[in-house]
């Protein structure tokens, strides 16, 4: 007779990893699928990591304490409004499990980053998604106006995954200051280092002056820690002694907590490979706009096409020509920004594909 295992598991859908791309053609493959960082590590960061590597028998230090020292150092926040874990997916499910109780709400906008509703139900909790508004950005009012008195997280992606879109500063102050203190605002900023929006919200700002604000920000994208996992959140002190009884006992590594922490101290060499993924992405955005495609404006380091019912066929083409993408059936895809290379073979698949992609920017 087999185990029994927990009800309801089946109706959670497992998260999905980007596809790795397959050769084509005589092609080099381009992974541009999963948001990554297209450069490798910095020397500095490989190093780093290289001299933690012959201590890897003991264990991890479990506080993390020359990394938050750091994290606190650069976001001039205390140790204690820290909390780290295996990448921010880890950190944001600590943060469900400390707040939600089996039955309470976990709202998001939709669609929006695929964990969200994954770790919500996991953790016993009900999603509650809400529809974006007609330009693809959070629809806040619709937010406002679906919270109960179950609601206790609700999730706030900016710049937005899968479509890129950014919040304005004032809306989101506003909303902040319209939920109810009780219930937890997540300001997710895994994309914020692509965010040259002059008017976006800041969310260590809003925890400055928001108690029941918590900020999520990762290592993964810009720092390219993918690899490593390593995430944390700001959040108040009595929260965060919450998270960290929430959180994975040594989940973040010794290399993870090494290379954080040289990658930190290398933000001016990162910085210039920002500054090209951010040249980048607006070279393939306007590439994509003249080959008709109905591509999105975007702050992070990807871009959506809204192709709607063209999308399978259009990740087909892309699929023939050496480039994995996300696609999201029915709806659109999301291409991440790589290399000059990389980014050159997207838009020569778009220009080809002129034409053949039916629907067009909500």
């Amino acid at each position: 007779m087999p185990v029994a295992t927990r009800t309801g598991l089946d109706g959670i859908p497992a998260y999905r990893q980007g596809r790795s791309p397959e050769a084509a053609n005589g092609l080099e493959p381009y992974k541009l699928s999963s948001n990554e960082n297209p450069y490798p590590p910095l020397p500095s960061v490989v190093d780093a990591v290289a001299a933690a590597v012959g201590s890897m028998h003991l264990y991890p230090d479990m506080s993390a304490a020359a990394l938050a020292a750091a994290v606190a150092g650069h976001w001039n926040v205390a140790v204690e409004n820290l909390a780290f874990g295996a990448g921010s997916v880890e950190v944001a499910a600590q943060l469900i499990h400390a707040v939600a109780s089996p039955g309470d709400e976990v709202m998001f906008a939709w669609r929006s980053f695929e964990a969200y509703p994954v770790l919500t139900t996991v953790a016993g909790a009900v999603p509650v998604p809400v529809p974006l508004d007609v330009s693809g950005g959070h629809d806040l009012d619709a937010m406002l106006a679906a919270v109960t008195d179950k609601t206790r997280v609700i999730f706030v992606c900016n710049p937005n995954n899968p479509n890129g879109a950014v919040l304005a500063a004032g809306a989101v102050e506003a909303f902040v200051a319209a939920v109810p203190t009780d219930v937890l605002v997540v300001i997710d900023e895994a994309y914020l280092h692509f965010n040259v929006d002059p008017g976006t919200a800041v969310g260590v700002d809003l925890f400055r002056r928001h108690p029941h604000v918590a900020v999520l920000h990762t290592f993964s994208k810009a720092y390219g820690l993918a690899g490593l996992r390593l995430g944390y959140a700001i959040a108040q002190p009595e929260l965060v002694e919450n998270l960290r009884k929430a959180a994975v006992p040594f989940g973040v590594t010794a290399l993870a907590q090494q290379a954080g922490i040289a990658s930190l101290a290398a933000e001016s060499q990162l910085q210039e490979r920002i500054d090209v993924l951010v040249a980048e992405r607006e070279r393939v955005y306007a590439g994509l706009l003249d080959a008709g495609m109905p591509v999105l404006p975007s702050q992070a380091n990807f871009l959506w096409v809204d192709s709607r019912e063209g999308t399978t066929a259009l990740a087909s083409l892309f699929e023939e020509a050496g480039i994995s993408v996300r696609a999201f059936a029915g709806e659109g895809m999301r291409i991440s920004v790589g290399t000059p290379a990389a980014n050159d073979r997207v838009l020569a698949v778009a220009r080809a594909a002129a034409g053949a992609v039916s629907g067009g920017v909500a």
